[in-house]
């Protein structure tokens, strides 16, 4: 019998492309030794009288500014020295340093005009690198943050200008009293005396900066006060206030503006909340162990009490409340889920008028937070919970008692605003001259 004959195997072999790394590197080092030694260049860029010899070829690849300046049928696609108008020199310098090598330096006494140049040259990572680092050093002290919010308006710069204005409204005190705040225009300081994020105690600090700003440049800007006043909320002001700004020079000079506070005022607005800062002096009192969750409001300078709109589940059931020496109010409690114990923390939102939740955070197995655990062998009672402020700082003690060891152990632990947790102090044993803690109620 005949074998039919076999074909032969083949495998199929997929071509692959490879990519040489140290070639990139080395073509780019290549350019910019011939930049260096001055060879091949076939043209010269006049900025502000220096002439910088170049490459067409490097700067079209590097800018879509320079591919559309040198491959369409413009007249500098002909010539053999270009002017460049409109930029710095000593920036330009820095650019086609940056084009040659890829490399590029940035401080903050070049950083807005180095994106300038890179904005006119459409020299996007230029751009983006300068953006970056614009935000990460806004809190530079000898950064000017108000001449920063006002470049990034000019140049649509929208992570920026953010950030300029998070700083400004919560530096509003100390902005308002410098220079540079004069020299907003009409349009930033209405941006920013309208926002509710604005820090300030009394709306009366909102109206006296723009009393200084108008006070200024009084000729030139008297005009604008009437469009600014609408940004004022009168409806936080007193009847006192209200009247000692229509008497003021500024309005008694300008009969539009007079007309248009006693129409803010008598139409109202009730959708103006106050400023982030803004708070009423009260006694706040609170204790779960009354049987009622509900708080009681009291207004010591009146003698009154404050009436509030609250739910009963709308307010956390706490171990734990203070009010710091920024006028926030924390509520701490305890709660288990499953087999951790948490540690819960809620911040009062002044403007919103409501409590947010601040962090949760794993509490260490001892102390053992929870007395209905019966699975326990050894019972640990909370019987005093205290929380408070120290140098702005949150701390949080409590006292506990353990079976086993038939004394009280002070567990103290610090709260961290930047990372939003908890962080464990040493435990401290107590020793009250001999006192007998195994009766916790006594």
């Amino acid at each position: 019998m005949a074998c039919a004959d076999k074909e032969p195997h083949t495998s199929a072999v997929r071509p692959r492309s490879y990519q040489d790394e140290s070639y990139l590197h080395g073509f780019l080092e290549t350019v910019g030794d011939l930049q260096n030694d001055g060879a091949f260049q076939d043209i010269i860029l006049e900025v502000e009288g220096r002439r910088f010899p170049c490459h067409r070829l490097v700067l079209s690849a590097a800018s879509p500014y320079f591919r559309a300046m040198f491959t369409n049928d413009m007249a500098e696609s002909r010539q053999k020295t270009v002017i460049l108008q409109g930029l710095d020199a000593g920036m330009f310098g820095e650019i086609l340093s940056y084009i040659y090598s890829g490399i590029l330096h940035v401080s903050l006494d070049k950083v807005q005009a180095l994106y300038q140049a890179a904005d006119l040259l459409q020299l996007d990572y230029v751009r983006d690198t300068c953006s970056s680092y614009m935000v990460e050093n806004m809190k530079v002290e000898s950064y000017n943050c108000v001449d920063l919010y006002k470049f990034a308006d000019v140049f649509s710069m929208d992570i920026v200008l953010k950030r300029c204005l998070q700083w400004i409204y919560h530096n509003f005190v100390e902005v308002a009293s410098s220079e540079e705040f004069c020299s907003l225009s009409v349009n930033q300081l209405t941006e920013i005396i309208s926002h509710d994020e604005l820090d300030v105690k009394e709306e009366t600090t909102v109206w006296e900066a723009v009393v200084r700003w108008v006070q200024h440049s009084r000729e030139d800007r008297l005009h604008h006060l009437p469009s600014i006043l609408p940004n004022i909320r009168f409806n936080l002001l007193t009847s006192d206030d209200t009247a000692a700004i229509l008497e003021h020079p500024l309005v008694r000079e300008d009969p539009g503006s007079s007309e248009v506070i006693r129409n803010v005022v008598q139409k109202g607005n009730p959708n103006l909340k106050p400023r982030v800062r803004m708070t009423t002096e009260m006694a706040l009192l609170y204790n779960p162990e009354w049987g009622s969750t509900q708080p009681i409001f009291m207004n010591p300078r009146e003698g009154k009490y404050i009436s509030y709109s609250y739910e009963p589940e709308d307010i956390p059931d706490s171990k734990a409340m203070t009010v710091t020496s920024d006028n926030n109010i924390y509520i701490l409690k305890y709660y288990k889920l499953k087999h951790e114990k948490l540690l819960s923390l809620s911040k009062y939102n002044h403007a919103r008028n409501v409590f947010e939740h601040e962090c949760t955070s794993t509490v260490s197995k001892e102390p053992d937070y929870d007395e209905d655990d019966d699975d326990d062998d050894l019972k640990c009672y909370v019987y005093e919970d205290h929380l408070f402020e120290v140098d702005r700082i949150l701390y949080n003690f409590a006292f506990t008692y353990h079976e086993g060891t038939n004394r009280p152990l002070l567990k103290m632990s610090k709260y961290n605003q930047h990372m939003k947790q908890w962080q464990e102090c040493p435990q401290l044993q107590i020793d009250f001259c001999g006192a007998n803690y195994a009766d916790k109620d006594s």
